[in-house]
């Protein structure tokens, strides 16, 4: 079951500068499991650790469906460099995952695709709204506020 709505309107608690970090797979041959499953399943154990673990730089993260073929993550980190950090410790779970990976890609000639994309927002770069909803997105990765603290209209949430 999904979180109570808070009642009204709220937006992100988030101050300064925000990493949006958005990561999938497509599977472009549903019989070529051996292909695609491990990439589905090694996602799971890295959000794991990161959660854990509280300096790692993971606000929070949303699972998404992009039709039958596809998975999506939208992750919000803290910063560029502690979303690159992790990406090349060798502690840690992300790069032997992507050695793997690397390894099915190649042996699976194209029966899965991989994708990311990295945006750093600057600080007043960015606004959100909520209406009755439970925490989502960037106000469950940073926490909510009453609209009224940011302001009530995009434009002065907006503030660059």
């Amino acid at each position: 079951m999904s979180a109570k709505p808070i009642e009204g309107r709220t937006t992100a608690a988030a101050e300064g500068e925000v990493v949006v970090f958005l990561i999938g797979m497509r599977v472009n041959s549903f019989t070529a499991v051996r292909s695609w499953w491990p990439v589905t399943r090694a996602m799971g154990p890295m959000l794991a650790e990161l959660s854990r673990e509280r300096g790692s730089g993971l606000l929070g993260y949303k699972a998404l469906l992009g039709g039958p073929r596809e998975v999506y993550l939208v992750q919000y980190w803290e910063s560029r460099e502690k979303l690159l950090a992790y990406a090349v410790a060798p502690d840690r779970g992300h790069r032997p995952a992507w050695a793997a990976f690397n390894r099915r890609l190649r042996e699976g000639r194209g029966k899965v695709g991989f994708w990311h994309e990295t945006y750093v927002v600057p600080a007043g770069s960015y606004e959100s709204i909520y209406m009755n909803m439970p925490a989502y997105g960037l106000g469950r990765a940073t926490g909510v506020v009453p609209v009224a603290r940011r302001g009530e209209r995009a434009a002065d949430r907006l503030r660059v």
